[in-house]
């Protein structure tokens, strides 16, 4: 079974990488190649290749519930049955009449034959002693048959987790059904038993019927009475408009012979009848033929699909070329109209989404800036730096931006105080030439003095940075240099220690976290691209950058952060050995 969540499919797939999935043809699918679906939203399933067009694959499956592969769970259970039992089987899905693959699964076994209807498209036949049918929950019965018989069998299947439990009931006249599991139930000369016929059986004066006899011939039922069965099948096929049925009755009453002139009378008049109501019924066909021809010509398409399911049901034998042009162009028509509704309602939904998730990103904005106004409240100015209050407030003005009309008048003020207090929205003599913290790294024109940083999001969402490109997905983001005095000086010391160190040993220097490394912190847009910095910025992820031990990098990173001191008169702060002995007494 496949697994229905995102993390246990990953499991799945690495234990299946060589395996291959197709749609099966013994539940109604098309044969063609399957994948697997990993949705973190929604469950995970099986889907079908696009085709050659690049569009969605049409699959003509219909049926999708657990229950369309119960003939497939009876065959698996009725070989098992069967092994324990040291019979062999043959056990296969027989399509008589037409009957799609499913409906009928026969069990033959040592010259005894099930039959077993799963559902009512196929009537049983109950006068061919060489079969015995057995029915499914939902097939009916009539009262005279099952009084004539003493008792039929039933077939249930109830769900257990993944797999499904097969039951053998015994259904008698004037008595509940009685369930058993299949464990319980043999089968001999007189055919499927369970421990309900015996009961059944001693509770009658007379022996029951048999099912298969023993080494004799099996007498015939006299030609009156077959006689009156054929009638009586003729009448059951009229009322439910089944022309095969009828069809095929009129041909066994043709070969019947040895019947009373009387029985024969009664058959002539039957027969005669039955042609009369085959000949409107083909007039019928026609009429519904030529019908949906003229709906799917004026695009109608309810009308279009009612005709084809009644015409499916009803005129699905000895179809000719003209009718399967005209039912192909109908499920043309209509998949095209299906998979036209299909595209428009995903439109639809993903417009909506979309919305909610706008409705969301701006109350989410809207937040932040309430949470940035009070940090900049509480935060005395004699603390805060030119560089930190520029960034910051930044922050706050798209934050704003992005928060739209969740922004009150008074946040609207504070915000103009605090970019005027900033010096955000006119010129600044002082500004160096420097690019800024926040500048957008996908711009087109690169800052003068960047690190170059690979970011990229895993399947979960989260977002990575690293200096080298160990993902092919990843995409490098230039990030400029801090201006913060503080940050500058400690990049400065740890670099000019690891290149002394590196240049006095062969032996590759090793990375000490806290001391020789960079702090990124990676975001992702309100335009669903990925940024970083290694400024200070609220809701990014932080990532702990080594640098690198190559002593050509080291040296081209030491004189990048040189110049950029050099633009902001910051004076370099030499590193100084640690002494092992301090702190001791």
């Amino acid at each position: 079974m496949l697994p229905l969540e995102a993390i246990e499919l990953d499991a799945f797939r690495r234990r299946h990488q060589h395996d291959t999935f197709w749609c099966g043809l013994l539940l109604g699918g098309c044969g063609a190649q399957l994948t697997t679906k990993l949705y973190t939203d929604r469950v995970c399933h099986f889907a079908h290749h696009p085709g050659p067009d690049g569009r969605p694959h049409i699959c003509g499956r219909r049926s999708r519930g657990v229950s369309s592969a119960d003939h497939l769970y009876v065959k698996s259970a009725a070989a098992v049955w069967l092994r324990e039992r040291d019979e062999q089987a043959e056990i296969g899905f027989g399509q008589p009449d037409g009957a799609p693959i499913g409906s009928v699964v026969d069990i033959a076994s040592q010259g005894r034959r099930l039959r077993v209807h799963l559902d009512q498209t196929m009537e049983p036949v109950w006068d061919d002693d060489g079969i015995e049918p057995v029915l499914g929950a939902s097939v009916p019965i009539e009262r005279d048959t099952l009084i004539r018989r003493w008792y039929v069998h039933r077939i249930r299947l109830d769900s257990e987790g993944t797999a499904r439990r097969i039951s053998i009931g015994t259904e008698a006249f004037a008595r509940p059904t009685e369930w058993f599991a299949l464990e319980e139930c043999e089968i001999g000369e007189r055919g499927l038993s369970t421990p309900a016929v015996e009961r059944i059986v001693r509770s009658r004066r007379t022996a029951p019927p048999s099912r298969w006899s023993a080494g004799r011939a099996r007498k015939a039922p006299a030609p009156d009475a077959r006689a009156q069965v054929l009638l009586r099948r003729l009448a059951d096929a009229r009322r439910v408009d089944s022309v095969v049925v009828v069809t095929r009755v009129c041909r066994e009453i043709a070969a019947l012979a040895g019947a009373s002139p009387e029985a024969q009378g009664q058959l002539h008049a039957a027969v005669r009848d039955a042609q009369v109501w085959l000949e409107k019924q083909a007039e019928v066909r026609r009429d519904l033929f030529a019908r949906l021809d003229e709906a799917v010509s004026a695009q109608k398409t309810a009308p279009a699909r009612e005709l084809l399911v009644r015409i499916s049901a009803t005129a699905a034998h000895d179809r000719t070329e003209a009718e399967d042009q005209i039912v192909g162009a109908a499920a043309d028509f209509l998949s095209a109209q299906a998979q036209g509704q299909w595209a428009l309602d995903a439109k639809r939904e993903a417009e909506k989404a979309a919305e909610k998730m706008a409705a969301t990103a701006a109350l989410a904005a809207s937040h932040q800036v309430s949470r940035i106004l009070r940090d900049l409240r509480r935060q005395p100015a004699r603390h805060i730096s030119e560089a930190t209050l520029h960034s910051q407030v930044q922050a706050l003005v798209e934050a704003a931006a992005e928060a739209g009309r969740h922004i009150t008048p008074s946040q609207k003020r504070q915000i103009d105080q605090w970019k005027s207090r900033a010096g955000i929205g006119r010129a600044r003599a002082s500004a160096p030439t420097a690019v800024t913290p926040d500048m957008h790294t996908a711009s087109s024109k690169k800052p003068a003095i960047t690190i170059g940083v690979w970011v990229w999001k895993n399947r979960y969402g989260g977002l990575h940075a690293d200096f080298t490109q160990t993902r092919p997905e990843a995409s490098v983001l230039h990030v400029p240099l801090p201006f913060d005095p503080g940050p500058l000086q400690r990049l400065y010391g740890n670099l000019t220690r690891m290149i002394a160190e590196r240049e006095a040993s062969e032996v590759p220097v090793h990375v000490h976290t806290n001391r020789a490394s960079m702090c990124v912190r990676v975001w992702e847009t309100s335009s669903g691209q990925l940024d970083a910095t290694l400024t200070r910025r609220k809701g990014a992820t932080a990532a702990t950058l080594p640098l690198p031990n190559d002593l050509e990098r080291l040296r081209e990173l030491h004189d990048k952060v040189v110049a950029q001191m050099k633009a902001r008169n910051i004076a370099p702060k030499p590193w100084a050995k640690r002494n092992p002995a301090r702190g001791r007494n």
